[in-house]
């Protein structure tokens, strides 16, 4: 079958978190963009972009919708939209774009906030679908696809040199790259899968989300617990964005509440989520010297 856009059939290759770079030949490494995962799909008639989730945001990314008009019918990107500000990423900018309710505030932010979309993967072309084919035939079809286009359409940056990814890693923090992407040149697409390897910086991490507090239409922040430490923390509160995106993706509450000590908060009650279900939440976190924990950064995964 050939992806579509918000066809929820259609699902996007996934990451596992690695604790260093792959050894050997055989791998392209690709930076991180701190951004949203998002689905460009060029159809006959108009432009479709679609969130990890499955939910639809062409209304949110005006200026995407237009820029990918310039694509070929039938073509299908996978990638990051992002916004740049003084030299570096700016997520808590793409989510502000992402929570655009009307088509005239987004616009607005779009003249304000311009997205760039850094694209990873070409899953179809003209029409023919190919996410069986190895993964250096993909890039070298979305360089050429894209190369002419120019920003803000653009194909991530790519080697198979190990040591120019690690440089990478050590220098690109700055403007705000999380870490780096492991792929095997000769991988077809891992849709659904995690095929992936990812390489984050220290300070970020995949946790579980064990509760919320708040209400369910808008929790105000999540409970959750790291690798390795069932000890359940509170996060920061969540952006309004991340608000909405909470309430569509936490499954219902449990009706148990339950208690977790914040640093310089206090007790604070909770509602506890069913075990099956919980969903991974990335955070991004700061550890002072007596051991206490707040995200600065969140996002679903």
């Amino acid at each position: 079958m050939t992806p579509r856009a918000g066809d929820p059939r259609v699902e996007v290759a996934l990451a596992r978190s690695v604790d260093a770079l792959p050894a050997g030949t055989g791998w392209a490494f690709e930076p991180k963009f701190d951004g949203h995962r998002m689905v460009v799909c060029r159809e006959s008639a108009d432009v479709v972009l679609q969130a990890r989730s499955g939910r639809l945001v062409a209304r949110a990314f005006p200026d995407l919708v237009a820029a990918a008009t310039a694509l070929p019918a039938g073509t299908v990107l996978d990638g990051e939209v992002v916004v740049w500000h003084d030299g570096r990423t700016d997520f808590a900018a793409v989510q502000r774009r992402a929570a655009a309710a009307s088509g005239a505030r987004a616009r607005i932010l779009a003249r304000e906030l311009p997205a760039s979309y850094a694209a990873f993967d070409l899953l179809v072309l003209g029409g023919t679908d190919l996410r069986r084919r190895p993964y250096a035939e993909r890039r070298e079809r979305l360089v050429e696809l894209l190369g002419p286009l120019g920003p803000p359409l653009q194909p991530v940056p790519s080697t198979t040199d190990r040591e120019t990814a690690v440089t990478w890693y050590e220098t690109l923090t700055a403007s705000g790259i999380e870490g780096l992407v492991a792929k095997q040149v000769d991988e077809p697409y891992p849709a659904g899968r995690r095929g992936w390897l990812k390489l984050r910086h220290s300070d970020t991490r995949d946790a579980v989300v064990v509760g919320f507090t708040g209400p369910p239409s808008g929790p105000r922040a999540l409970v959750v617990a790291l690798p390795g430490d069932g000890t359940p923390v509170l996060t920061t509160p969540l952006p309004t964005g991340l608000r909405a995106e909470a309430a569509r993706v936490l499954p219902p509450g449990t009706g148990e509440e339950a208690v977790v000590t914040a640093v310089g908060v206090g007790e604070v009650p909770y509602r506890v989520l069913p075990e099956d279900g919980r969903p991974t939440l990335e955070v991004t976190q700061r550890t002072t010297r007596h051991g206490a924990f707040s995200a600065t950064a969140v996002r679903f995964r």
